[in-house]
């Protein structure tokens, strides 16, 4: 990585959600953000939930978001490299951003090592102690037979029930993923320090909690959460030297 370049981190769009006006703005508002670190970007980690439901049929994608897909593609093209993880809510995702966007996808946390740095990274659903239904049903999600039984329904019906479960989940979750439960009752913290255990890690880089967070768990060692792109509009960028969560101010 050229000594002025930097990786940047961001995660939870939930685009498409709740309307088609509201989610037209934040997309717009992570369009300009993209726009301001191409100059500076060597790598853009975006970790999940990017739209608020995404299902690949076989010659269909959810329509949308074009102005965002665009985005990516010409990042693409210019040489940063984008690497996302499917979150709970695109979670069926298969190969339309690697063949159409060039963007490395994956289905699983995964470690980097950037910049004699390691790095442990995921969306962060499912980890650590607890929620056993969610744990449950992601089983269920994950399951190649399921997803290929609904992709026999209609787009126009699958995405209309899939939507519905998707704001339903929401509407039981409220504003609760955005209050800090404490370090010994944050399942994430607690699911880095039990990594920790077994391996050092420089930085743990995780989605999904909606709430921006940054914790040292060890020396050397630090928890980090992005935020969201609904009510908090932050990210992380990574120098070499400092690993920061910002807010964008636009």
């Amino acid at each position: 990585m050229q000594s002025h370049k930097k990786i940047y981190f961001l995660s939870d769009f939930h685009l498409g959600a709740p309307n088609y006006e509201s989610s037209l703005i934040r997309e717009k508002k992570v369009v300009d953000f993209l726009s301001s670190i191409e100059h500076d970007a060597s790598e853009i980690f975006i970790l999940g939930d990017m739209f608020d439901f995404w299902y690949e049929y076989k010659n269909v994608v959810p329509k949308g978001f074009v102005r965002l897909l665009g985005k990516l593609a010409a990042l693409t093209d210019a040489g940063i490299h984008i690497h996302f993880f499917v979150g709970n809510h695109d979670m069926w995702m298969n190969n339309y951003f690697k063949n159409e966007l060039n963007i490395a996808v994956y289905h699983e946390p995964k470690v980097f090592e950037r910049l004699n740095k390691k790095l442990f990274i995921g969306h962060g659903d499912g980890l650590g102690p607890g929620d056993k239904g969610y744990k449950f049903l992601k089983k269920i999600f994950r399951n190649k037979i399921c997803q290929s039984l609904f992709g026999f329904l209609h787009p126009y019906l699958g995405i209309k029930i899939a939507n519905y479960f998707s704001q339903k989940s929401r509407a039981k979750t409220g504003s609760s993923d955005e209050v800090f439960l404490g370090e010994e009752n944050e399942w994430l913290v607690q699911y880095c320090k039990r990594k920790l255990n077994q391996e050092h890690f420089d930085y743990f880089v995780f989605g999904h909690r909606h709430l921006p967070l940054n914790i040292s768990l060890q020396p050397h060692s630090t928890y980090i959460n992005l935020g969201d792109w609904i009510t908090h509009f932050t990210y992380a960028v990574f120098d070499g030297h400092l690993f920061e969560l910002k807010k964008w101010e636009n």
